[in-house]
């Protein structure tokens, strides 16, 4: 019997080679999958952990404004507010999320310029501040509409985006276009929702940017609690500028911008190159303006800790920021009251006297010729309201500066100083006020003929005569009976040169933008040298005019005018004002070339004006105790005609400068009341705001100084006890 061999087990050997790989591959998986978690894992754990900081800041209350008594013109109201910070990764999905939830948690005001989604005859939908558009929300039934949206796309469409004969821009405009009236009437109940989108997405990323402002406790309070469901929304406090005096002031006090506008675009780059985000609020205006330094503050800091992805992981607070610094003004805001008051009390009682039916304006400014402090600085403009239909009287300090007239013979007084520093006349000088005629020429001529005067009566009886002659002797021409009046125009440059050494035409140098220097006359034809002589030529502003009295007032010195008097450091007490940080000392622009004598011949003339009987402001000054000194004046001046192609109306400009008192001047003033009355009529304002203002201030100088002695006597009763 045969024995069976074993059968051998054969394992190829193109198997066993690809166990080996095998073998080797898991090898290198093992040793990588080592090398990684030995080697490298602290390192790349440190990377999967990474956050960037991201410091944030966010505005601090801007500085306060006083007047020169430390009472409150401009402050600060605090409103609370709920912000969003977009930060980088979010997208418009989480963004959506959020303003859902913050929908079920406040309400959200939307403007009355917000389209009408629920018919013509339904208006329910219409409230105030967040401005809607259809563009949002078409853009907003897109995105939360991705089906219906789709159905919007042609097949042409998708074609010709496919040809490249379209862009991806383009297919979505069409999208848009074929949105209806009755697809956006689907939105109805989430409007609220595409309102908060809206305010979040208005700003930039990495800057809050405010939802709601003035939000209720309630809701300040439910939000606070929810901040963990709702990345990128925080609760702060808003401020909004209050001003305690209502209009007064106002639109010299200037305007800053509403966290919507932010930045002003023609100034951003200026702005962001300083630190500011876009959406800050920022002065726009004059004082807000000039001072947006001063009164921005520091800001605060707030450092946003977020994860690689862009998630919010922390918040930290990283400084306070200081509130801005305090400006203290020159004005005395009683003084301004008390000024403005009347000058509206005047502007609605003279209105409705006759021929004053283009009468629409008034300024009183008043300054110390001594330091150039502006006191007051009073504008009033008469407007009818569109609603009502009944006139109101509106604040146009503003106007002071930015607005400029023809003034009449308050100007004869640089005339006159003009004549004796060129050596055209000398004091005492005399000519005959009668008519002038010239050749192919109306008479020129005073309101009256006064017979032979000298350069004081010439002022205190406003001849006009006496000024024409005076430019023909700067000129050197001699007056002939209907002879010619060869006056050149280096006699006009000379007399504005004049002029110019007094303020008038010029910038006066107040700290504003957008001050007029007035406007020259548009030709030197020879006899509009005479008009110039006595202010019927060129304009001025009431500002020009109370530096030019000033400078008169004061022996010659063109003092700079003033409206801010200190800086002062931000406290945080109301009822306190901080340390100044910086005062603004008297600044002199230049000294007049005429001599001592020659300036206080003028002041004799400008006092009989108000002093003496035959003076063309006795009849207003003639009681008053602290001795004025002035001049009157009445210029012609054209107003436009409403009716199409009509000539322009002649109206007359009345004026009046002043200071007190005259022998030792501590206050100046300029009243202008432009297109005043019609030729054929006349009126008093002027004169008496004159007289109102200056009353004011001596009675409001007693009753301080009053209360002063009442306080020191207090306190020496109680020094004795």
């Amino acid at each position: 019997m045969k024995k069976k061999k074993k059968r051998r087990t054969h394992v190829p050997f193109r198997l066993n080679l690809l166990f080996f790989i095998v073998f080797l591959l898991f090898s290198v998986l093992i040793l990588r999958l080592g090398l990684v978690q030995i080697v490298y894992g602290e390192n790349f754990q440190r990377e999967v952990e990474k956050t960037e900081d991201v410091t944030i800041n966010t505005p601090v209350p801007r500085g306060r404004i006083y007047d020169r008594y430390n009472r409150v013109i401009v402050d600060n109201a605090p409103l609370n507010a709920i912000t969003y910070t977009r930060f980088q990764g979010t997208d418009a999905e989480e963004r959506l999320e959020v303003a859902k939830r913050l929908a079920n948690l406040m309400t959200i005001p939307l403007s009355a310029e917000f389209i009408d989604i629920k018919g013509s005859d339904d208006r329910e939908v219409r409230q105030q501040e967040v401005r809607l558009t259809e563009r949002d929300l078409k853009d907003y039934w897109i995105m939360t509409r991705p089906e219906k949206a789709e159905k919007k796309i042609t097949a042409e469409d998708r074609q010709l985006l496919k040809e490249g004969e379209i862009t991806d821009k383009e297919v979505y405009d069409r999208q848009l276009e074929r949105i209806t009236k009755k697809d956006l009437l689907e939105l109805k109940e989430e409007v609220k929702v595409i309102a908060i989108k809206r305010q979040m997405e208005a700003g930039y990323a990495l800057t809050p940017q405010i939802i709601k402002s003035g939000v209720t406790k309630e809701e300040f309070a439910i939000v606070s609690e929810n901040l963990e469901q709702l990345p990128g929304v925080d609760t702060t406090t808003y401020w909004e500028r209050y001003y305690p005096e209502d209009r007064t002031l106002r639109t010299l006090l200037g305007n800053v911008s509403s966290a919507n506008e932010g930045l002003p675009r023609d100034r951003i780059d200026y702005y962001l190159s300083r630190g500011y985000n876009r959406n800050d609020r920022v002065g726009t205006s004059y004082l807000e303006k000039q001072y947006e330094d001063v009164l921005s503050g520091q800001k605060a800091q707030v450092k946003h800790v977020t994860s690689k992805s862009g998630s919010l992981l922390e918040t930290i607070q990283v400084s306070e920021g200081n509130r801005g610094s305090d400006l203290v003004l020159t004005v005395d805001m009683e003084l301004q009251k008390e000024v403005e008051k009347v000058l509206e009390e005047e502007l609605l009682q003279t209105k409705r006297k006759a021929g004053t039916q283009y009468l629409d304006r008034a300024f009183v400014v008043m300054m110390d010729p001594r330091t150039g402090e502006i006191l007051t600085m009073a504008g009033k403009q008469y407007t009818i309201d569109q609603e009502t239909g009944k006139p109101k009287v509106d604040d146009f300090a503003l106007g002071n500066i930015s607005s400029s007239y023809t003034m009449g013979s308050v100007v004869k007084g640089a005339t006159i100083l003009a004549g004796f520093d060129s050596g055209a006349i000398s004091p005492g000088d005399v000519f005959v006020d009668q008519p002038l005629k010239f050749a192919g020429t109306k008479e020129k001529k005073s309101v009256r003929n006064f017979g032979p005067i000298n350069d004081l009566t010439a002022l205190q009886r406003s001849s006009n005569v006496y000024m024409f002659r005076t430019v023909m002797e700067m000129a050197n021409v001699k007056y002939r009976l209907n002879g010619t009046l060869p006056i050149k125009s280096s006699t006009f440059a000379q007399l504005r040169s004049y002029y110019s050494q007094f303020g008038l035409g010029i910038s006066t140098g107040i700290d504003l933008d957008n001050e007029s220097t007035g406007f020259q006359g548009g030709s030197d034809i020879p006899g509009t040298a005479l008009d110039l002589a006595i202010g019927q030529y060129d304009t001025y502003t009431p500002l020009q005019l109370v530096q030019y009295v000033a400078t008169i007032a004061n022996g010659g010195y063109r003092v700079k005018p003033q409206i801010v008097k200190e800086v002062r450091e931000p406290t945080i007490r109301e009822d306190e004002i901080g340390n100044v940080q910086h005062s603004f000392e008297p600044e002199i622009l230049n000294k007049v070339t005429m001599s001592k004598d020659e300036i206080e011949r003028v002041q004799e003339g400008f006092r009989r004006v108000m002093q003496t009987q035959n003076g063309t402001a006795y009849s207003a000054f003639a009681n008053a105790s602290y001795k004025p000194a002035g001049k009157t004046g009445t210029a012609e001046a054209f107003v436009s005609s409403k009716v199409k192609g009509a000539k322009p109306i002649e109206v007359r400009n009345s004026t009046l400068v002043g200071y007190a008192p005259y022998d030792n001047p501590e206050i100046a003033f300029a009243v202008v009341v432009p297109s005043a009355y019609t030729p054929n009529s006349s009126h008093s304002m002027s004169r008496d705001l004159g007289k109102a203002a200056l009353d004011a201030y001596f009675d409001l100088k007693e009753k301080g100084e009053e209360e002063v002695a009442e306080k020191e006597a207090q306190e020496e009763v109680q020094e004795q006890e």
